[in-house]
C-alpha cells in the first residue's frame, strides 16, 4: 500500500489509529453535549494529538466526538490542533474515507452506521459564525 502524502490528509485503514481521550462519566455535568459526544465516540470506537503529531504521525480529529467544559475551550483546542497540523473531520467523513467505496467487503454494514445522522454536538454554530479560528 502506498504511503499518503502528508499534505493530502488521506485516511488509510492499514495505518490509522483511533484515539479517545477523557471519556469519563464523572465529566458528564461539566462537558457540553456529553451524551452526544459519547454516542459519536462509541460510533468510532491513547496519548494526545500533539504527542502523535510530535512523533511524525498524521492525525485526524473527529470533531463531532470532541468537547470541553466550554465551547470557547472546545473551539480553541480544535484550532490549536489544526494549527499544529491535525486534520479536522467528522465521524461520517472518516468512516467513508476508511471504507473507500461500495466495493469494500463490509460496506453494507458500515453504511448502516452512517445511515442515521450523528447526533448534534453543537458544532454547526461554531462553523456558521464568525469564528476565524476554524477557517
Amino acid at each position: 500500500m502506498a504511503a499518503a502524502r502528508p499534505s493530502l490528509g488521506r485516511v488509510l485503514p492499514g495505518s490509522s489509529i483511533l484515539f479517545l481521550c477523557d471519556m469519563q462519566e464523572k465529566f458528564r455535568h461539566n462537558i457540553a453535549y456529553f451524551p452526544q459526544i459519547v454516542s459519536v465516540a462509541a460510533r468510532m470506537l491513547r496519548n494526545t494529538t500533539l504527542d502523535l503529531l510530535d512523533r511524525g504521525l498524521q492525525v485526524h480529529v473527529v470533531v463531532d466526538a470532541c468537547s470541553s467544559r466550554s465551547q470557547v475551550d472546545r473551539l480553541v483546542a480544535l484550532a490549536r490542533m489544526r494549527q499544529s497540523g491535525a486534520f479536522l473531520s467528522t465521524s461520517e467523513g472518516l468512516i467513508l474515507q476508511l471504507v473507500g467505496d461500495a466495493a469494500h467487503p463490509q460496506f453494507k454494514e458500515i453504511q448502516k452506521l452512517i445511515k442515521e445522522p450523528a447526533p448534534d454536538s453543537g458544532l454547526l454554530g461554531l462553523f456558521q459564525g464568525q469564528n476565524s479560528l476554524l477557517h
